[in-house]
């Protein structure tokens, strides 16, 4: 039975360990916990590999204010598992399964009824947040995890694991709004604000769904890249203003995975009347919306975050038929402060991932 009120490696009766933030400085360091008996619909699998979310270096930090102490980060987390429990019919022992964003919802609401469990009042991140027994959570960057079987995703065959992991969160980020924005019809002009973590998978799987993609970018040097690696098809930079100006009501559709504050009515231009204009990355502080350009054009702005997991299951799918995989730097477990003051920096190209299977050491 779980205790809350007991020590992170008394709450649980397996013993696991990882990495964890112990304040809001967000330096992580060796951490020891405990998880929870395989419970019937548990499925219990080694942690191979986790990537490193932007969200992860937020969380570290509590930059957002609902972070919780020691927190272990990672919602990108693919592994093998290892048991499951009596009630489980989708997994057994050996296969390969992944767990992003969420590990809980309420299971009754109207969303959750329609595969969303994303956008569940009750959704229960996979860190931080307290689980249904009382418990906190803890994310990827450990040992091993345990979560309700409806909350994994199978790990397609013949796929680099590290190399899908980041799409557990960026990959389902960026192929949830362009399905539910209608953005998926061949030909389709869609144009993808920053090139990073996010814009770089969302370029690839436009391209999947044959459309003509554009890349916005505030850095020219990044136009080789988007055009000759990731095959866009066209590149502005976003502070050209005869760039902008020349591309002005001509694109579809823009995803826009921006998490720093920017001005977004030069990039609302470019979009076409009656076009829309998502937004999927996470700024920490409000963005200055003009209404009469929308209302002059019948724009729409959206958001979308994540996804559900039927959608996640089918984006997985769709990734390894088309052989699509983040553009990954794979690390060391020790290595993971560095990386977060690179990712800060936006130094790497495109997601940083954690050898967890063979680098993280026990406590």
């Amino acid at each position: 039975m779980a205790c809350a009120g007991k020590s992170p490696e008394e709450q649980h009766p397996v013993k696991t360990f990882g990495w964890a933030a112990k304040d809001t400085s967000g330096v992580l360091s060796p951490f020891k916990f405990s998880r929870r008996a395989t419970g019937e619909k548990d499925v219990r699998f080694k942690v191979l590999f986790c990537g490193i979310c932007h969200t992860d270096l937020h969380l570290s930090r509590d930059d957002w204010g609902f972070s919780t102490y020691p927190l272990v980060p990672g919602h990108e987390i693919v592994g093998e598992v290892t048991e499951v429990g009596n009630k489980v019919s989708k997994f057994k022992r050996g296969d390969k399964v992944g767990v992003g964003c969420f590990v809980g919802s309420c299971g009754s609401c109207e969303d959750c009824a329609n595969d969303l469990e994303n956008y569940c009042p009750k959704f229960i991140l996979t860190y931080p947040g307290t689980y249904h027994d009382g418990t906190p959570n803890y994310g990827g960057y450990s040992n091993e995890m345990v979560a309700d079987e409806h909350f994994v995703v199978r790990i397609p065959e013949n796929v680099s694991l590290a190399g899908v992991a980041p799409l557990l969160c960026a990959g389902i980020t960026v192929y949830s709004p362009l399905k539910y924005y209608g953005l998926t019809k061949p030909g389709t002009h869609v144009g993808v604000v920053g090139l990073g973590g996010l814009g770089h998978v969302a370029v690839k799987f436009a391209k999947a769904f044959g459309l003509k993609v554009t890349v916005i970018s505030t850095s020219p040097a990044k136009k080789e890249e988007a055009l000759k690696t990731l095959g866009a098809d066209a590149f502005l930079v976003s502070k050209d203003s005869d760039d902008m100006q020349a591309a002005v009501r001509t694109m579809d559709g823009i995803i826009d995975t921006v998490s720093a504050v920017h001005n977004v009515m030069p990039l609302i231009d470019l979009v076409k009347n009656h076009g829309k204009f998502i937004i999927v990355g996470a700024p920490a502080k409000p963005l200055e919306l003009a209404v009469f350009p929308l209302l002059t054009g019948r724009k729409m702005v959206g958001a979308s975050g994540a996804g559900g997991l039927k959608e996640t299951q089918e984006m997985m799918d769709f990734a390894a038929k088309h052989n699509i995989t983040a553009d990954i730097e794979v690390i060391p477990m020790d290595y993971v402060n560095t990386a977060m003051e690179r990712l800060e920096k936006g130094d790497v190209k495109y997601r940083f991932v954690i050898d967890v299977a063979n680098s993280l050491k026990a406590v």
